[in-house]
């Protein structure tokens, strides 16, 4: 009986650690019709690269990642989560970041999403509520603002995705600098 509430609890906290999704090409958003009318307006006004050298970096390695298969508690290019990837990306560029995106979730400043740019921290609560549990970088910004993120997705692996698709949109909670 307790290996079945260990394996239940275990597989309830994969689902909920960094979020489930399709996988769509880059810059493609799939809205569905019944829930386009009420995704949060989440665009950013940055035109143009990465306003740093520091932020370029951090997208070009997290691009690296793209593909990665995800793992539970995994931080390397042979697997890893949400956080597991944010905290391996920002190290490979000398930038210490906590292990949970809970506490990712309390590093660097709270930015508005208008001034979301390359390189900044997405939070989302993926399990309902307002509870982070769940973390991506933003990758850029298309010129109609629309926000792109790189993420470890529990059932695709580390992916792109847009701030557009309903899923994201309605767990986004906020996002942070920390460059």
């Amino acid at each position: 009986m307790r290996k079945y509430l260990l394996v239940l609890i275990s597989l309830a906290l994969i689902l909920t650690s960094c979020g489930v999704r399709k996988s769509y090409p880059r810059h493609y958003s799939y809205q569905n019709p019944k829930t386009a009318e009420n995704l949060k307006s989440l665009k950013s006004n940055f035109r143009g690269e990465a306003s740093s050298h520091k932020a370029s970096n951090i997208v070009k390695t997290a691009e690296k990642f793209i593909g990665t298969p995800y793992r539970y508690g995994g931080k390397s290019s042979t697997g890893t989560d949400c956080s597991g990837l944010v905290i391996q990306v920002f190290s490979q560029n000398n930038i210490s970041l906590p292990r949970r995106s809970q506490n990712q979730a309390n590093s660097g400043k709270t930015i508005r999403v208008s001034n979301i740019q390359p390189g900044d921290l997405l939070f989302f609560a993926t399990g309902g509520g307002n509870r982070v549990s769940h973390v991506g970088i933003v990758h850029d910004i298309n010129t109609d603002g629309d926000i792109y993120f790189i993420h470890a997705s529990t059932s695709r692996g580390v992916i792109l995705s847009s701030l557009k698709e309903s899923y994201w949109n309605k767990a986004f909670l906020f996002a942070r600098r920390v460059l």
